[in-house]
């Protein structure tokens, strides 16, 4: 076993042992990157640098609190990464670390260590488990490829959060929406754009985020209830940070000039949901205009639909 695959494996038990008390704090995080940043790459110390594919595949652990149940699967997969009791040592000394690092400890993030701590201390590292690790290798990494786990949904995490969300939440709650796969991708993606204007100052206020729901039922042919769980999910989830660059790809790859034109009229609706479209606001919508391809002329046109009083510029 190599030491990436241990280190990435660790790294998600140790985020799963952060979410003990169902929040991550930036300290844990920040915790955690240092220990990735020191841990071993070869037998000569070298240290370990992560690509940005690696780092999705944590961040996709990071995002979201992790249960009992999924816990236990990370548990398992580190359990049958561990080769020598140097293993165990750095994976004790990890956990203890993060756990440690905003210097307040509760009665569950310590009672979730003992737990992780039994774990790795009962695991054997003896000849005869290890030829038995030769055959269950093979079965779990089977096992994994059936089963339903984040890692599925990584590409969809990396290209569209406010898309990932949505299937998570459609997976997880009783929420049915008869909305084909190939449509609910079009709709998050828009979703999540609606509220990158909606949140340029960094929030989403309910007029804009009633608009974005009547935005979706009007112009994307849905249920109110399933314009109210796209628009919902992407305010919530949608940030100034997104990976702004693959979401508007996206978008482009799954519309046509002519809807992405339209689409203008759409994001200045959002921004003009308070009465005012804000010179922020503006900007935002031109730069995604401009990202999408569309022409000056095109943005002008869908911007003086507007009134110019409600218009800052």
């Amino acid at each position: 076993m190599s030491d990436r695959h241990l280190a990435l494996t660790l790294a998600k038990v140790i985020i799963a042992a952060a979410w003990a008390d169902g929040k991550l704090t930036s300290s844990e995080i920040n915790c955690l990157k240092d220990l990735l940043f020191r841990f071993p790459h070869d037998g000569r110390g070298q240290s370990l640098e992560l690509t940005a594919q690696e780092w999705a595949e944590l961040d996709i652990y990071i995002h979201a609190p992790v249960g009992a149940a999924e816990r236990a699967r990370l548990v398992e997969q580190l359990q049958n990464a561990l080769r020598r009791p140097a293993d165990k040592k750095l994976a004790l000394d990890a956990l203890e670390e993060i756990i440690q690092a905003d210097g307040a400890v509760t009665a569950n993030e310590r009672a979730v260590l003992a737990e992780l701590k039994a774990a790795i201390n009962a695991v054997d590292l003896n000849i005869f488990a290890q030829m038995g690790r030769l055959i269950t290798g093979p079965m779990q990494r089977r096992s994994e490829a059936v089963a339903h786990t984040r890692e599925a949904y990584l590409e969809d995490f990396i290209k569209n959060r406010v898309y990932y969300n949505v299937r998570q939440r459609l997976d997880m709650d009783d929420t049915e929406l008869n909305i084909p796969e190939e449509k609910l991708r079009k709709l998050s993606l828009a979703g999540g754009l609606m509220a990158r204007v909606a949140r340029i100052d960094r929030e989403v206020k309910r007029s804009e985020c009633d608009a974005m729901i009547d935005l979706l039922q009007v112009n994307w042919d849905v249920s109110r209830a399933e314009a109210v769980f796209i628009a919902e999910v992407a305010a919530s989830e949608a940030s100034i940070e997104m990976d702004y660059y693959r979401l508007t790809r996206e978008f482009m790859a799954v519309t046509t000039a002519e809807e992405r034109a339209g689409f203008l009229d759409v994001l200045f609706a959002v921004a003009d949901a308070d009465g005012f479209i804000s010179a922020d606001e503006h900007a935002e919508v031109r730069q995604i205009a401009y990202s999408l391809y569309l022409t000056q002329e095109q943005f002008i046109q869908a911007k003086l639909k507007i009134p110019r009083e409600r218009r800052e510029t």
